[in-house]
């Protein structure tokens, strides 16, 4: 009996310490984990030339890795809500001096790092940089200009040297009619509603990546959601012109007959009317928040 006593005192004893040392233990292996993983972006061989002359004949191989690499480190960032993407510039970089015919490696690169932070490098110099590698190494391949030209447009608000791109591309064999169509608009009007809703109609249609189809879905419902925004806030005029005063919901307007019911965004979720009497978006909308993400996009 006593003998039982001293081992169920030595258990008590024991196993807090033992939970004690597997708890470190874990802390330890996760905090090498993440060293693991940082060192991984860090030791990165970034010197394309050196990859051409280890790789040799097989370069094309190793080049598709590098590209996979690239995209596995993108989707790991966002994944992790990472914007630190210091890594991806070589990656890429790589990839294309090891294999200049790898199309895709230039396309979706160029996305990656143009668009803003979190959703990018937020490096459209680089972007540009990798889509003139493009060109050089293939000329007739008219889709690049069109994305050089998206590149200029959606982040550089350079709307001469975005229609540049296109009508340069447009000359290409097999280019699309609307490439021209797209670069008179840039050169004749610059940023405008009715352009921005083109340009990513055509992206979100043309595009078979996931991540550049969600950015012009939600480009285009904010594009409607400014159409929307005017055109409530003429009727919300109409009503302060009427009762001298500004609406405090929609359904003022509504019952006054300015608007034949109460009005939803492309979520589905009802518009609001703001403190300051202006329409806007609900901040209940998924919109709302996406709307600070992808404004700086356009």
């Amino acid at each position: 009996m006593s003998a039982g006593r001293s081992a169920a005192w030595l258990l008590l004893l024991v196993i807090p310490v033992g939970f004690t040392g597997v708890w470190q233990l874990q802390r330890k292996i996760s905090g090498q984990r993440a060293e693991m993983n940082q060192e991984q972006d860090e030791v990165l061989v970034r010197s394309p030339k050196l990859m051409k002359l280890v790789t040799l004949e097989y370069g094309t191989l190793a080049a598709d890795i590098y590209w996979t690499r690239a995209v596995q480190y993108y989707g790991g960032k966002r994944l992790g809500q990472d914007t630190n993407l210091e890594s991806l510039w070589p990656l890429l970089d790589v990839a294309t001096t090891l294999d200049p015919n790898l199309i895709p490696a230039y396309r979706f690169g160029a996305t990656f790092l143009s668009q803003p932070e979190p959703r990018g490098a937020g490096r459209p110099d680089r972007a540009i940089q990798l889509l003139r590698r493009g060109i050089d190494a293939n000329p007739e391949y008219w889709r690049f200009y069109q994305d050089l030209g998206n590149v200029y447009y959606l982040n550089l608000k350079d709307y001469p040297r975005a229609g540049e791109a296109y009508l340069e591309g447009s000359r290409k064999p097999g280019a699309a009619p609307w490439m021209k169509v797209m670069a008179a608009r840039f050169l004749e009007k610059g940023e405008s509603r009715e352009t921005a809703v083109m340009l990513w109609s055509e992206l979100f249609q043309s595009s078979t990546d996931t991540a550049i189809k969600q950015n012009a879905r939600s480009n285009l419902e904010l594009l409607r959601t400014d159409e929307d925004i005017d055109h409530l806030n003429e009727a919300v005029k109409q009503y302060a012109a009427k009762t001298g005063r500004s609406p405090k919901s929609m359904r003022e307007l509504v019952q006054a007959g300015l608007i034949a019911g109460e009005p939803v965004d492309p979520r589905g979720v009802p518009y609001v009317i703001a403190r300051d009497g202006k329409a806007q978006i609900s901040d209940k909308s998924p919109l709302h928040k996406e709307e600070s993400i992808y404004r700086r996009a356009l």
